[in-house]
C-alpha cells in the first residue's frame, strides 16, 4: 500500500503528526509512506527512515493566480513530483482547502480527513472520500492518531508514554548541541522566548529574571534559544539577566532537538521549539495564553502548563493581536515554582529543595 501524508504547515504541525507516522509504520511495516509538506517546514522530516519520500511544496506558488511564466513551470514541477507515485490513500491532517486539493491532485482514489466539525475549512470536505470523527477537546496528537486509525483500520497508541516522535539526527546536529553544552555546562535549562504570534510572547525581562532564579535556586544556567528574526528578543532576555546566567544560541531545528534531549528543563510558549522539546523528551514548562494547553501543549501528564485561569476572555481566543492582552501577564514566581515541580517530577532536584521564588 502506498500512503500519502498531507500535513503542510508549521514546525509544530509536523511534530504533532510524527506519532501518527510511527503508528502507521509499526502497524503496516511494508507500506510505502510519503509526506507532502511546505518547504519552509520540511527540514524536520528530512532523512526520516520511516518515509519512502518527502515531497516539498510551496503553496504560495500554487495560490498565485493568474499563473505567470515564472510560477507556472514551478507549479508543474511540484505536481509532477506529487503524481510520480500512484498513491492508494491520501490522509489530510491539515483540514484546509489547499491540503485537500493536494490530496486530490495526488491522484489517490481514497482521500481521508477529519469530519466537518473538525475541519479548519469545512468546504474542503467535498474533496475527501471519507471522514473520521474525533471527540471534542482532544489533543492534536491524539486527533492525528485517531485519523490514521480510522483511515487504515489500525490500532493506534492512546497513552503519551507510547507516542513516538521519529526525528533523524545526524552527527552534525549532535556536534551543534555539544558546542552549546560546552559553553553552558551539562546541567542547563533551555529558555525560548520567541513565538509566531505577538500574543503568545511572555515578557523578555521576566525570562531574564527567570534565568537568574533558576541559577540561584537550582544551579541551572540557561540557554536562550532563538530563530530567524528573534536575535534582538533573545538579547533583551540576556540583558535582563545578571551576568553569567544565560548563553545565547541559534541552532538548526535538528540541532535544537539534539540539545533538548540533553536539557534538564525547557520553558517556552506555544511555538515550534516547545513542540520539538516535547518530542525530544525534555521536561517542559509551557507558558500558554491565547491558545489551549489541552490541545497544543504536551500530552505528557508530568509536564506543566502555567496560564492565567482568572481571565474570562480566553475561550476560543486565538487572537494574534489584542488590545487587552492579560493572558500572558504571568508572574515569574509562578514559573519558578512550576520549574521546581517539573524538576522534582523528573528526579532532577531534591524533594526537600525549597524554592525561593520572587515575583515580577
Amino acid at each position: 500500500m502506498k500512503v500519502l501524508f498531507v500535513k503542510l504547515g508549521s514546525i509544530g504541525d509536523i511534530v504533532h503528526t510524527l506519532p501518527a507516522l510511527a503508528a502507521v509504520r509499526r502497524a503496516l511495516p511494508r507500506a510505502e509512506i510519503s509526506w507532502v509538506a511546505e518547504r519552509r517546514s520540511a527540514e524536520i522530516l528530512k532523512d526520516n527512515p520511516l518515509l519512502e519520500s518527502l515531497i516539498e511544496v510551496d503553496t504560495k506558488v500554487l495560490r498565485r493566480w493568474p499563473m505567470s511564466g515564472e510560477t507556472l513551470p514551478a507549479t508543474r514541477r511540484q505536481l509532477r513530483r506529487l503524481r510520480a507515485s500512484p498513491f492508494d490513500l491520501a490522509i489530510d491532517f491539515q483540514g484546509l482547502l489547499k491540503s485537500a486539493l493536494i490530496a486530490r491532485l495526488s491522484g489517490a482514489p481514497r482521500r481521508v480527513g477529519f469530519a466537518r466539525a473538525h475541519l479548519r475549512e469545512p468546504a474542503s470536505r467535498f474533496l475527501l472520500t471519507k471522514t473520521v470523527g474525533v471527540p471534542a477537546r482532544t489533543h492534536v496528537v491524539r486527533k492525528n492518531l485517531a485519523l490514521v486509525a480510522g483511515a487504515l483500520g489500525i490500532k493506534a497508541p492512546t497513552t503519551a508514554d507510547e507516542f513516538e516522535f521519529p526525528v533523524a539526527v545526524s552527527r552534525t546536529h549532535e556536534r551543534e548541541a555539544d558546542e552549546i553544552v560546552r559553553s553552558v555546562g551539562e546541567k542547563f535549562t533551555i529558555l525560548n522566548p520567541g513565538g509566531g504570534w505577538p500574543t503568545k510572547l511572555w515578557d523578555a525581562a521576566r525570562f531574564g529574571a527567570l534565568a537568574d532564579a533558576l541559577r540561584l535556586n537550582f544551579g541551572l544556567r540557561s540557554v536562550v534559544t532563538y530563530g530567524p528574526g528573534e536575535r534582538e528578543l533573545a538579547e533583551r532576555v540576556a540583558a535582563s539577566s545578571r551576568g553569567g546566567s544565560t548563553v545565547l544560541a541559534s541552532p538548526s531545528l535538528k540541532g535544537f532537538y539534539a540539545l533538548a534531549r540533553r536539557a534538564s528543563l525547557y520553558v517556552g510558549g506555544d511555538t515550534g521549539p516547545t513542540h520539538l522539546a516535547v518530542a525530544a523528551g525534555a521536561p517542559v514548562v509551557g507558558l500558554f495564553g491565547p491558545t489551549e494547553w489541552w490541545r497544543n501543549g504536551s500530552p505528557r501528564v508530568e509536564d506543566i502548563c502555567v496560564e492565567r485561569t482568572d481571565v474570562d476572555c480566553r475561550t476560543d481566543c486565538h487572537r494574534r493581536s489584542c488590545s487587552h492582552w492579560v493572558c500572558m501577564d504571568i508572574e515569574v514566581g509562578r514559573v519558578v515554582e512550576a520549574a521546581g515541580e517539573r524538576l522534582r517530577r523528573a528526579g532532577r532536584v531534591s524533594e526537600a529543595f525549597e524554592v525561593n521564588a520572587g515575583g515580577a
